[in-house]
């Protein structure tokens, strides 16, 4: 994920008007400060504690932060501890279709009027004073899991919950998840290029905000890294007194036809192939793993987490679209995939399942956000592909238009042009194609929520 808040597409996919909803109370937030990214700690700070501390009364929480992976490693993990019988939170972000999906309760995803309600408290506790969309939004979630833990029921029921997992929206030491004194439980993710202009224009730099969730004392299992990444995160540990617990010194993993093999201090076994496609989530299922047999007081059995690798759901991460209008037009022998990276490292990884997609060509149709590097992300793609069609992503102000990011494929090398729509892109593909193939729309999670919501 990648994947800070955005105020812009905060009303994107919203069920149809009422009086009223939460559309009309998110897009009001997002006037209370003029910057849709503005990393601090003071603004929620002072808005939660107007609330009463919710932070305070969370049940366990695994934080996670890292550059790719957040979210799938959030749904693996979901999985194995609901196959465990745990009662599971989880906060996520961006949403792919209604704001919705960020909060979610234990049991299931919260309602509009739960969230009417908690926007509105929050609303009123800050007053006009300035804060951030994610911020504000952030506080919101953590009144909705404090509640549900206490078994209130407005937040979601009376059975409380056991486990919150809580992702951050962007960076680490200043994201406004990072309120927690002793989180049970962090998770430092794969580290690479994203962001660059709220985190630094290195690894290392990077690397130092994503550190910043590490606390004294809580253990944090550490995923794949580059060697300078890694080597930053090492010193902030010894810095604060975190344990941690290092893919390839303390666990590790090996890719195999029918799975992989996983390893740490309690021994080697085998675990299934994941749910999710792709060579890159068979290390985010190995990473969930590692967390999982690091979970002090929860005992989840090799059972629980291989039915969790098995059965971990995430939409807009290569995911194959089988309904909906888009799907409905493609002629017999194709098929139609979307998915979301929008990095360098996420091309590459996409790129590593595409190698394998050798029964026909593969058309691309992308679209990007203008403080994205297309190239970097396209760049491992071109090799691949037969031809791209670019797009505006509807609705983002923030979109490169069809015709920059047609230029911006052609400088990395592939066969771009542009077009009005996505429709409109499958059908010019449809055209001149000579045989079936695949054709993948990706560059882009907000244009992936926009596809989801018309055909998924």
């Amino acid at each position: 994920m990648t994947s800070g808040p955005d105020g812009a597409a905060a009303a994107r996919g919203a069920p149809p008007p009422s009086t009223p909803t939460s559309d009309a109370v998110l897009e009001r937030l997002t006037r209370l400060h003029p910057k849709i990214i503005d990393l601090s700690l003071g603004r929620v700070e002072r808005l939660l504690e107007r609330l009463g501390h919710p932070e305070r009364r969370l049940p366990p929480v695994i934080h996670v932060a890292g550059t790719n992976g957040k979210g799938s490693l959030l749904a693996f993990l979901r999985a194995m501890l609901e196959a465990g019988g745990r009662r599971v939170q989880a906060y996520t972000s961006p949403h792919l279709v209604r704001f919705h999906e960020r909060i979610r309760l234990a049991g299931g995803l919260i309602d509009e009027a739960a969230l009417i309600a908690l926007l509105e408290r929050c609303e009123e506790a800050n007053g006009p004073e300035p804060i951030t969309f994610f911020e504000v939004t952030t506080a919101a979630a953590f009144l909705a899991f404090a509640e549900e833990a206490e078994g209130k029921e407005g937040a979601g029921g009376k059975e409380g919950a056991d486990i919150l997992l809580l992702e951050t929206g962007l960076g680490g030491r200043l994201d406004a998840t990072n309120v927690l004194d002793k989180p049970l439980l962090t998770a430092i993710t794969p580290i690479g290029l994203d962001h660059q202009q709220y985190l630094g224009d290195t690894l290392a730099a990077i690397a130092g905000e994503k550190a910043g969730i590490l606390k004294p004392g809580v253990p944090c299992v550490v995923g794949p890294q580059p060697d300078e990444a890694l080597a930053v995160i090492e010193t902030a540990a010894e810095r604060v007194g975190a344990p941690l617990h290092r893919h390839g010194q303390d666990w590790r993993f090996a890719p195999g036809p029918e799975g992989f093999q996983f390893e740490d201090a309690n021994g080697v076994r085998r675990c299934p192939q994941p749910n999710l496609p792709g060579p890159h989530q068979v290390a985010n299922a190995a990473l969930a793993v590692a967390c999982a047999r690091r979970l002090e007081g929860f005992d989840l059995g090799d059972d629980a987490i291989d039915r969790g690798v098995r059965s971990a759901d995430w939409p807009g991460r290569l995911q194959r679209l089988t309904r909906g209008p888009l799907a409905e037009d493609l002629p017999p022998g194709w098929e139609l995939w979307l998915d979301g990276g929008h990095n360098p490292d996420a091309g590459a990884a996409l790129a590593e399942t595409l190698k394998t997609w050798h029964d026909g060509p593969l058309h691309l149709i992308y679209g990007m956000l203008n403080t994205k590097g297309a190239e970097g992300f396209l760049g491992p793609l071109a090799p691949l592909a037969k031809d791209l069609k670019a797009v505006a992503i509807p609705g983002e102000k923030a979109s490169l238009s069809a015709e920059d990011a047609a230029a911006r494929a052609t400088r990395a090398g592939l066969d771009a042009t542009p077009a009005a729509a996505v429709a409109d892109a499958l059908q010019a593909i449809l055209r001149s194609a000579e045989a079936p193939g695949r054709i993948l729309i990706c560059g882009s999670l907000y244009l992936a929520g926009q596809v989801l919501r018309d055909n998924g």
